[in-house]
């Protein structure tokens, strides 16, 4: 790449994606969830950055799943109107489990159709989408149109009290999921130990006017949002808990666009303690604490090397277990449609859906052994952003971070396309929901390690394998 010469610019836009009462929540398994309430709005986030001709986008969208025809159209879009390099347009969904998806995600693509009334069930509904998709691409036409010359400057914090590995050890060594409620009187006493790590990295990237104020931050941290889950209620969650947080010291016109990281086995909720306050706007409002101080420690410089590189891997599907398989035909065979549960039609036979997932698996790996999995760089200076479809377990963004050449990186999980957990090897032994073969949970037990490995030769390609950055 060509050294810089020209003076680095940005813009930014933030457009609502907040939808009317009765769209569907994604982020709960055959439960049907029609909002009715909004706790806070939803937003498609876009910040452009350009210098010597040379363009990159980072979008982030309030929901919880973004599938791969959603990300084409908004990069087609971005490269025949506006110039970009369809690569150099990151596609991110924050995950909030409080508000709905892009797509359709939890059966395959050619699992059968179903009754107009359970489309709910695939993980989604086209109406939203299709609206909301011309509402991200919106953003990133007015971020292009709001180019300014511009300074980066960008470090991190520590922040390990908002954020807890959610894979608990039991006596007998298999894994739980603890909730959000302490079991009195004594607590959780079957749990023994957490499984995994926690990331507890703070990243902020302060983009500032020549006027000395603050056109956009891009802000990075790991943890699932799923403080307001599963109430039927509107909410960006702790990612739009902090963006808020920001404005209110920055102004109403600052665009926080939050990067969540590799959160695959991370929850808001510690399993001991007793008195922890379940409340999306104190993790927001603690983040951007953390944020200011950061701010006051950073160097600010009008150049920042742009690049950016996508490559595809393939990523072996697992083959379901027989009797599995033979279970799930059996099921859909008795009941090839789904059926309300109960008579206030809130979720759907836990049976089919399990019965659903599992057909699911198996008609992909028919279809193609390999799920073909994007991972995506881009470069801002000595910043690092990796995109990462799919919830990846956060050893995996934590060896990504100790083996980058640059300083700071900052992976951000569900970009791209839709691929459901990716754990480690180790914690399939363990069972638990992010790794019992489901249509959310399908790829082989070495798929983070390749997804790792092929993610540091990408970050080695754009960075030369210099070491930059001071961290």
């Amino acid at each position: 790449m060509a050294a810089t010469t020209g003076r680095l610019r940005a813009g930014a836009a933030q457009v609502s994606i907040t939808p009317g009462g009765g769209v569907h929540l994604s982020g709960a398994v055959g439960a049907y969830r029609p909002a009715k309430l909004v706790a806070d709005p939803l937003y498609a986030k876009a910040v452009v950055f350009e210098q010597d001709g040379r363009k990159l986008c980072f979008l982030a969208l309030d929901v919880t799943i973004v599938c791969a025809p959603y990300t084409r159209r908004i990069r087609e879009v971005a490269a025949r109107e506006l110039g970009f390099d369809p690569d150099a347009v990151l596609v991110h969904a924050t995950q909030t489990h409080s508000a709905p998806s892009l797509g359709y995600f939890m059966v395959d693509d050619d699992f059968p159709e179903m009754p107009a009334e359970f489309e709910w069930v695939r993980g989604s509904e086209a109406h939203y989408g299709d609206w909301a998709v011309e509402q991200a691409i919106e953003a990133i036409r007015l971020a292009c149109g709001r180019l300014e010359p511009v300074c980066l400057g960008m470090g991190s914090g520590i922040e390990g009290r908002m954020a807890h590995n959610r894979r608990a050890v039991m006596r007998d060594g298999k894994v739980t999921m603890p909730g959000r409620a302490w079991p009195s009187p004594l607590g959780p006493t079957e749990i023994r130990y957490l499984e995994g790590p926690i990331d507890p990295e703070v990243g902020v990237v302060c983009v500032r006017r020549p006027d000395l104020s603050v056109a956009a931050f891009l802000l990075h941290h790991t943890c699932h949002p799923v403080h307001v889950f599963p109430k039927l209620i509107l909410s960006a969650d702790w990612p739009g808990a902090w963006g808020a947080a920001m404005a209110r010291t920055h102004g109403a016109d600052t665009v926080s666009l939050v990067l969540n990281g590799a959160c695959g086995n991370i929850n808001p909720w510690p399993p001991f303690d007793p008195d922890y306050p379940d409340d999306h706007h104190l993790m927001g409002d603690t983040l951007a604490a953390v944020s200011e101080k950061v701010l006051e420690t950073l160097e600010f410089t009008d150049q920042a090397a742009l690049d950016w590189r996508v490559r595809h891997l393939k990523i072996p599907l697992r083959e379901v277990p027989r009797a599995e398989l033979d279970w799930a035909r059996g099921i859909l065979e008795r009941q090839p449609q789904p059926a309300w549960a109960d008579a206030a039609r809130t979720h759907i036979d836990a049976d089919w859906t399990t019965a659903a997932s599992i057909y699911s698996v198996h008609l992909a790996r028919e279809r193609d052994p390999n799920l073909d999995y994007e991972v995506q760089v881009l470069r801002l200076g000595d910043l690092a952003v990796v995109g990462l479809p799919g919830e990846p377990f956060v050893e995996g963004g934590l060896r990504l971070k100790i083996a980058s050449p640059t300083y700071p990186t900052y992976v951000a999980h569900c970009t791209s396309h839709y691929v459901g957990y990716i754990p480690t090897r180790e914690a399939l032994h363990r069972g638990g929901h992010e790794v019992n073969t489901r249509y959310w949970a399908k790829l082989v037990p070495e798929a983070l390690d390749q997804i790792v490995d092929g993610a540091t030769e990408v970050l080695r390609e754009v960075f030369g394998g210099e070491v930059r950055g001071d961290g």
